[in-house]
């Protein structure tokens, strides 16, 4: 079966890792992505290793895990479109999309005609997705952005980590680019809200999105409660500044998270934790009583955990319907009964390389199952497929292209 997006094609101008991640998502959904990349170079992440993807004799390729972890399901074509013969193929291939992805700074593609004026001449009903640091206007719109410096500037890195009087105390970003992430689903969110407007209106929309304005946005909560409080959060490591007990906690031979989500859960865990007068104490009946008076739940607690192991808490809470669970190592993740259940990984054939392990995609259809069609491409594999399918070029105006570098 299609998936639900089989009818849409998508440009993707982007490399790196937010427009990429956008683009991967529609793929998911069934789009036909193409990738345009610098003849002989390439998306930057191709080169972001070790590790390597390796061939089928075992040796490295050029290819970095890391741009696998964002292109699957794109086809590859490479063109200079810094020369006005690439500048055409890249319009033409514009004028038959119905989204166009880049994260180029700000008017970085107007040199080339092909920014959103111009490619709204040829294709009036394109949605444009503009992907920056900092956003089209604004004081610093010329300013280059990238996911850790947008931690810090967003704030995100205020409230993750220790705090500063403890030992290894001190502001640390996420383990992942997680500003780049949410940006490229904010993107595959916003295009598909102008598909589907475009269905009602006819019209295409031109989108702008900031890295900075996602992370702004994602602090949920902790922008709330300053916006609410007046005072800004600070970092309480892998506690939660909403909910007590949130945290990560040791037992008697390593440590598990306790994720107590309301006062009913609280009291199996007192229950479980064979200390049910706590449930009970003033200082902790509500969660509102367990925020205040948090040190003194914590120390309690912390003492109680180490009465037993790891797997004796996860299975006595578990059973009790207190969330709990472990702390995983990757291989750990992938080796779980429910994410292999889940088919959260999957194995791709690919042309240089053989079958290859890549990440599955989180969405579940009823009706439109998606299906792994396309593993991430080799550097303009798709040239000839593209440029003929889509352009008519002929194999000898190919050569040329080739021939004078332009492909």
């Amino acid at each position: 079966m299609a998936g639900p997006l089989s009818h849409i094609r998508v440009l993707d101008l982007s490399r790196v890792l937010a427009g990429p991640w956008a683009g991967q998502t529609l793929a998911d959904l069934g789009a036909e992505v193409v990738k345009v990349e610098r003849p002989g170079l390439g998306d930057d992440t191709r080169g972001w290793g070790p590790p390597f993807l390796s061939d089928r004799e075992g040796q490295p390729t050029s290819d970095a895990a890391y741009f696998l972890a964002a292109n699957r399901g794109k086809k590859s074509v490479t063109i200079d479109f810094t020369r006005p013969d690439g500048q055409e193929l890249v319009r033409r291939l514009a004028a038959g999309c119905d989204i166009v992805l880049e994260n180029f700074k700000v008017g970085g593609l107007a040199k080339y005609h092909l920014d959103y004026p111009s490619i709204r001449e040829i294709n009036p009903g394109v949605i444009y997705c503009s992907i920056t640091g900092f956003g089209q206007t604004g004081p610093y719109r010329n300013r280059a952005g990238y996911d850790f410096l947008i931690q810090g500037m967003g704030g995100l890195m205020s409230v993750t980590g220790e705090p500063d009087e403890l030992p290894g105390g001190g502001p640390v970003k996420t383990g992942v680019a997680i500003v780049d992430i949410f940006t490229g689903m904010y993107a595959a969110t916003a295009v598909l809200a102008a598909l589907a407007n475009r269905e009602r209106t006819g019209e295409g929309e031109y989108i702008d999105l900031a890295l900075l304005d996602v992370q702004v946005a994602t602090l949920a909560n902790q922008a709330t409660n300053y916006l609410v409080s007046g005072n800004s959060p600070v970092r309480l490591g892998n506690a939660h500044p909403n909910i007590v007990p949130y945290q990560a906690l040791a037992t008697s031979d390593g440590h598990i998270i306790l994720a107590v989500g309301n006062d009913a859960q609280f009291s199996r865990f007192c229950i479980v934790a064979e200390h049910p007068e706590l449930a009970e104490d003033e200082r902790f009946r509500t969660n509102a009583d367990r925020v205040c008076h948090r040190e003194e739940l914590i120390s309690i607690v912390t003492e109680i955990l180490k009465q037993r192991t790891r797997a004796e808490w996860i299975a006595t809470l578990e059973e009790a319907g207190v969330p709990c669970g472990p702390i995983n190592t990757i291989a750990e993740v992938f080796a779980n009964p429910q994410v292999k259940s889940r088919g959260m990984r999957i194995d791709v054939p690919h042309k240089g390389a053989g079958p290859i392990p890549l990440v599955g995609s989180p969405m579940k259809f009823s009706r439109s199952p998606l299906i792994d069609r396309l593993p991430p491409p080799q550097l303009g594999e798709h040239n000839d497929e593209v440029l003929t399918g889509m352009l008519g070029l002929a194999g000898d105006e190919l050569a040329r292209l080739r021939i004078a570098g332009i492909i």
